[in-house]
């Protein structure tokens, strides 16, 4: 059911990665509660055109700029794309990531730290080109977007478990350090995920085929989406520091 709420109105929110699938929902989703968007992915400018569209399509506002988050200028620009369109950025959401399998013994050092240049160094320097506004405007939010291989591991996945596992303790850091200027940090942490759009599955095991789903099926983008929306809002403003699980519960069969 579509939430009528529109308890983001007046908000400026940046969700890396949001040409397609949790990153687009996410984008998607925070308009509806009434934020404008800064819309963003590496490559991808027609996806990301795309995205806008249906944000203005709705009723809404937003900006679509590509970047590689890596870059410090290059996603310094996106930061500043949203500060001079929209005044200033109050929501950041991490959700870009580099992920593909492949075993350590065939992991070579590029592919190796692709993954934590992305989670915690793109995070760190979204951190730097958007905390200025956020402490003149009185508060935001960062959220990092992880997954549970980050917590349990999985084959092939030592790279990305490690970025994400890096970027959950980074975003821990910010909530330590930025509390003191309203500024709030967690991570939303997500299972095994549709990201095709297609409708639930019934599948009730991780991709690693060993971790039961207790309600039955893989998650959509929605459900994300839906979590994150809460966790920047208002009825969230005492959460801080926080890792949240949106899993269907396959954390508890770790």
């Amino acid at each position: 059911m579509e939430n009528p709420r529109r308890e983001l109105e007046g908000k400026v929110a940046l969700v890396t990665g949001s040409a397609r699938n949790i990153g687009r929902e996410t984008a998607l989703e925070l308009a509806r509660a009434g934020a404008r968007l800064v819309v963003h992915a590496q490559t991808a400018k027609d996806l990301c055109d795309e995205v806008v569209e249906e944000i203005q399509a709705m009723g809404g506002e937003a900006v679509a700029r590509l970047a590689d988050v890596r870059d410090a200028e290059a996603i310094g620009d996106v930061v500043n794309l949203g500060i001079e369109t929209y005044g200033g950025i109050d929501i950041v959401v991490h959700n870009a990531a580099s992920r593909g399998n492949i075993t350590i013994e065939d992991l070579d050092f590029e592919t190796f730290v692709a993954p934590i240049d992305i989670s915690i160094n793109g995070f760190f320097h979204l951190v730097k080109a958007s905390l200025p506004s956020m402490k003149a405007r009185g508060g935001g939010v960062y959220v990092g977007v992880g997954g549970m291989t980050s917590t349990k591991g999985a084959v092939g996945r030592a790279h990305v478990s490690a970025g994400k596992m890096g970027q959950a303790a980074l975003v821990r850091g910010l909530a330590h350090d930025l509390g003191k200027y309203g500024i709030r940090a967690n991570n939303v942490i997500v299972g095994s995920f549709d990201t095709d759009r297609s409708g639930p599955s019934s599948a009730t095991t991780s991709p690693s085929g060993n971790v039961k789903v207790p309600l039955g099926r893989k998650g959509l983008p929605a459900d994300l989406a839906k979590l994150v929306r809460f966790v920047v809002g208002p009825d969230a403003e005492y959460i801080s520091g926080a890792t949240l699980h949106c899993n269907g519960g396959a954390y508890m069969n770790l």
